[in-house]
């Protein structure tokens, strides 16, 4: 049995004792009966106690293990570091040379939006005037037709007229 349910089976055999009469916190037991538990408990404590100290072993080797790795990691990086260092006029001269092909390319892009509104927009006010002179045009035949029909219901309802048009 685990000696954390033995202490559980302790503590419950004390709660469950008889109370010494006229006293509330003095109680009786069976004295046999509590030495015998508590002897099986100091049995099981042992091994228990060898279980945790090879437990407490293993955490110090794995600490040790995870020390070392994480100084060879360490030492890894910082000669890495050294060789970025060592690297870092080109990448700063990289970067420099980035960012100026970008901003030109930047540059570039705008211009040439600028250049496809302005030319969107002179189509656009090019094909409105169309429309308006379509429309002014659609007006004024429907207008003649209008007045023609106007024409032809003043005259009479003479159907072999030519059309004045």
């Amino acid at each position: 049995m685990d000696p954390l349910d033995r202490i559980d089976e302790l503590i419950e055999l004390v709660q469950d004792a008889r109370s010494v009469p006229m006293s509330r916190t003095n109680f009786m037991f069976d004295r046999g009966e509590m030495i015998e538990r508590l002897e099986e408990l100091r049995a099981e404590l042992p091994s228990e106690l060898r279980k945790a100290a090879a437990v407490l072993d293993e955490r110090d080797r794995i600490v040790e293990a995870g020390r070392r790795e994480a100084d060879r990691i360490v030492s890894e990086g910082e000669a890495e570091h050294a060789r970025l260092v060592s690297v870092n006029e080109i990448t700063v001269s990289s970067e420099h040379e980035g960012a100026r092909i970008i901003a030109e390319a930047r540059t570039e892009a705008q211009r040439l939006r600028e250049e496809v509104d302005d030319y969107v927009d002179t189509a656009l006010a090019n094909f409105e005037q169309f429309l308006t002179r379509a429309l002014a045009s659609i007006e004024r035949g429907r207008d003649k037709m209008h007045a023609l029909r106007e024409i032809g219901t003043f005259q009479g309802e003479d159907a072999e007229r030519p059309l004045p048009f």
